[in-house]
């Protein structure tokens, strides 16, 4: 795609209709492909070299807000939005936007191990929301996290909540999913990071645990917290020091603050 101004999608493409096809109201693709939809999700996906696109449903005036202009052979098929609302979750945000595509690669832990003490890493326990990951991969795309880094059970699916959530940092940020948590915990201590378990019962706080080096933030699934088995596979654990009168905070926005004190530590 190329930036904005340069050009409109070709007549051909804004010329083109068909009838409405699959997918009605479920959010869900067809077999092996991702459904995402929203400006920002669909806009980074298709500006994302590493994924293949199947189809664009949309609108006339949505794709006019896109930055650039779709390639003269896209596969476009033209809709009013009631009928986009069909393809995508109940009361799902499409904006006028919906993109069939196959999911991103699969990602080695190895591969997003840089040791950049300016980019922490991202572990997710059985965090399960795919809202709250698709914040976590936004905030994670502005702090310059390498990645996140979830199981491959008890973690969301690659999907259009996931996006609209992230806002175009599901293209940004590397996700990596493992069978075992304990085993790549290890090798990320193996690969120089200090691995820091993010619990409100921990003693210390979070500035007081920081190194100087690369950083492993921890954080535990919604109410019940990192198991006993990842916390102790940490090198420390740390409390965000909130105070008395709330119990504690939503995963993603502890990531967001814990993001934020690597990025200004001293």
């Amino acid at each position: 795609m190329g930036k904005r101004g340069e050009g409109k999608p070709s007549r051909a493409l804004r010329g083109r209709a068909g009838r409405m096809q699959g997918g009605r109201g479920s959010g869900r693709a067809a077999k092996g492909a991702t459904r995402l939809w929203g400006r920002h999700a669909v806009e980074a996906a298709l500006k994302n070299p590493l994924r293949s696109h199947r189809k664009l449903w949309a609108t006339r005036e949505a794709v006019d807000t896109l930055d650039g202009e779709l390639p003269p052979d896209f596969p476009v098929e033209w809709a009013q939005s009631t009928d986009l609302a069909r393809l995508v979750a109940r009361d799902a945000p499409h904006q006028g936007l919906v993109l069939d595509c196959d999911p991103l690669p699969d990602l080695f832990l190895d591969d997003v191990l840089t040791g950049d003490a300016g980019k922490p890493l991202i572990v997710l326990d059985q965090v399960t929301d795919p809202h709250n990951v698709g914040a976590i991969l936004r905030s994670a795309a502005a702090f310059g996290a390498c990645a996140i880094l979830t199981q491959d059970r008890h973690a969301p699916p690659e999907s259009g909540t996931v996006g609209k959530s992230a806002s175009g940092a599901l293209e940004i940020v590397p996700w990596v999913r493992v069978v075992n948590l304990a085993r790549a915990l290890d090798e990320i201590a193996e690969a120089g990071y200090w691995r820091i378990g993010l619990t409100g019962e921990a003693e210390q706080t979070l500035a007081q645990s920081l190194p100087t080096g690369p950083v492993a933030l921890v954080l535990g699934a919604e109410g019940e917290g990192m198991r006993q088995n990842v916390q102790h596979h940490c090198d420390a654990l740390a409390r965000l020091p909130i105070s008395d009168a709330i119990e504690s905070l939503n995963v993603s926005n502890a990531a967001a603050i814990s993001l934020y004190a690597v990025a200004t530590r001293t």
